[in-house]
């Protein structure tokens, strides 16, 4: 439940250039002049690495000045490179959140490597995403651990969440079903492990629990109606199914309208069955 996003149009390579050039006369000049080229090769590593934390290290020699590298992001004055980025990134159109599929506009950013641990990506318009609350709730300082180096999607990098990458499969009794999400077959073996984790770590599927609930209700009542209709109840399904394909195949609506569809039991019981009466 995840989608790709284009990356950013600010360069992360020229943002530093700019900062740089934009301290030349402040009281941190010498410092941001001293780290200028590692700095460069440092987001040109992360760029290479398409921002994976398997292979991005810390950089020790500047823990001490930590704080000059988040007070670009936390006090970034008005009109300064880092402000009119950041104003960039806010001013989305997302309808859904990239992590995790589920409708509203997210309205915060996320460090896909935390700042806390990477201050000097603070301001990488690569390693800055809109996220909705509840997924940064989860995600927060984590990266990755022993047995999953990467835990997270990177919506600039891992374009093959273009594709649905979730199925969900929906369990009898119909009038009060449970559910499953598990990986689409035919990814890689590196890809079904980072979505599973992925989805392990945002808590979708516990998260999915209470939309699944309210859309089945939903889809029986919608039945009903289209039944005291005398419509086409597969026809009218998949044009739900279609019409929540975009802006992701990954929203909560087609991962839920695909499962429908692709269970002729569930079909049949909706064609042809009494069915509740929810209010």
């Amino acid at each position: 439940m995840v989608m790709p996003l284009p990356q950013p149009a600010t360069s992360s390579i020229q943002i530093i250039d700019d900062l740089v050039a934009e301290r030349q006369n402040g009281k941190n000049a010498a410092f941001f002049n001293g780290i200028h080229a590692e700095w460069r090769t440092r987001v040109q590593d992360y760029v290479a690495q398409c921002g994976s934390p398997e292979f991005i290290h810390d950089w020790p020699a500047v823990a001490h000045k930590k704080k000059s590298f988040l007070n670009l992001y936390l006090s970034s004055r008005v009109g300064s490179t880092q402000a009119t980025m950041l104003d960039l990134l806010d001013d989305h159109e997302l309808t859904l959140c990239p992590a995790c599929g589920e409708a509203g506009r997210p309205n915060t950013l996320d460090h896909y490597l935390p700042k806390g641990r990477y201050p000097h990506f603070c301001v990488t318009p690569l390693n800055l995403f809109p996220m909705c609350d509840a997924c940064q709730k989860e995600k927060l300082e984590k990266t990755g651990d022993a047995n999953s180096p990467r835990f997270f999607v990177h919506p600039y990098f891992d374009v093959f969440v273009a594709q649905r990458v979730l199925e969900l499969s929906i369990h009898r009794p119909y009038d009060k079903p449970t559910f499953a999400l598990s990986v689409r077959p035919g990814l890689t073996v590196a890809q079904t492990a980072l979505i599973t984790s992925h989805v392990r770590e945002l808590a979708i599927e516990q998260r999915y629990a209470h939309f699944f609930r309210g859309q089945h209700r939903r889809l029986l009542r919608l039945v009903n109606e289209m039944r005291s209709n005398d419509q086409n109840v597969q026809m009218n399904l998949a044009a739900f199914r279609d019409s929540y394909s975009d802006p992701s195949e990954n929203s909560w609506e087609h991962v839920f309208y695909c499962a429908v569809l692709a269970d002729a039991n569930l079909l049949d019981y909706l064609e042809n069955s009494q069915l509740p009466d929810y209010p």
